[in-house]
């Protein structure tokens, strides 16, 4: 579901359209003054009424209404993925198959999750963002976030918590080789125009950007680590301690890990 995201909705629908079909992509639009983009065309594109309310309010109706939606589509499908605009999924270069082959060969009970990656920005290393070129060939650098670390892969219907981060009532189970990258606020630019929208600001959305670019300044000061020694620890932490508030999503235990992106992934996104 998304609002007013045509940057990151064209990335979204370029990836997830070649791994999974176009015509297999749903979009909803929140709110009728929304104007769908030509390259949605091919896609199932549904534009209904504004959901109002501050950010936590919002979150909350968009997920229900999002719960319902897959719960219909399973009339059609074995396995449904929800994910925001900015979200995408990713299987290890390495397994050499695509996010269909991975899942196709995975036996999901209920859900599993991609191991969540916010991509950050060096603001010392890269500079602003060619959008000729793919996202992670500019960006390098990423935070092992459990907040991104999401149930958003479901073979059945279920009831999300806000924001795909967990199937209420059910346990987790992160997939080795699979991640969930997170672009939200990989790019300094586009965190402080979004700071100058004024709907946001008035919807209480200041507060939360200015917290999410805390992922920059860690990329930019922190030393970063080996992803091929740190990826599986931070697996292995995420799958054994969670918050003491929701013992069924995965937790860093407070850590800020910075991860370098190998190569291979590069040229993906």
């Amino acid at each position: 579901m998304v609002r007013n995201d045509e940057f990151y909705l064209r990335k979204w629908v370029e990836y997830y359209g070649r791994e999974l079909g176009k015509e297999n992509l749903y979009i909803y639009f929140d709110g009728i003054d929304q104007d769908v983009p030509s390259f949605c065309e091919g896609t199932n594109v549904v534009i209904q009424e504004k959901l109002k309310g501050n950010v936590a309010q919002g979150d909350k109706k968009r997920i229900e209404f999002l719960s319902r939606q897959a719960a219909q589509l399973f009339e059609k499908y074995d396995l449904v993925i929800g994910t925001d605009a900015d979200e995408i999924l990713v299987v290890d270069p390495l397994l050499g198959i695509s996010l269909a082959q991975f899942l196709s060969q995975y036996n999901i009970k209920t859900s599993i999750s991609g191991l969540g990656i916010d991509v950050g920005q060096h603001l010392k290393k890269e500079g602003s963002l060619d959008l000729n070129r793919p996202f992670l060939a500019q960006r390098q650098y990423a935070r092992l976030s459990s907040r991104y670390t999401k149930a958003n892969i479901i073979a059945r219907p279920v009831r999300w918590g806000s924001g795909f981060h967990r199937v209420k009532g059910h346990n987790f189970h992160i997939a080795k080789g699979l991640f969930l990258f997170h672009f939200g606020y990989f790019d300094m630019e586009r965190i402080e125009a979004r700071f100058a929208d004024p709907s946001r600001r008035a919807e209480g959305w200041a507060r939360h950007l200015k917290k999410r670019s805390k992922t920059i300044r860690l990329c930019t000061t922190r030393k970063s680590h080996n992803w091929e020694k740190t990826v599986p620890m931070a697996r292995m932490i995420q799958t054994i301690f969670r918050p003491i508030y929701a013992l069924n999503k995965p937790s860093m235990l407070e850590q800020a890990v910075i991860v370098r992106i190998p190569e291979r992934f590069h040229n993906i996104i």
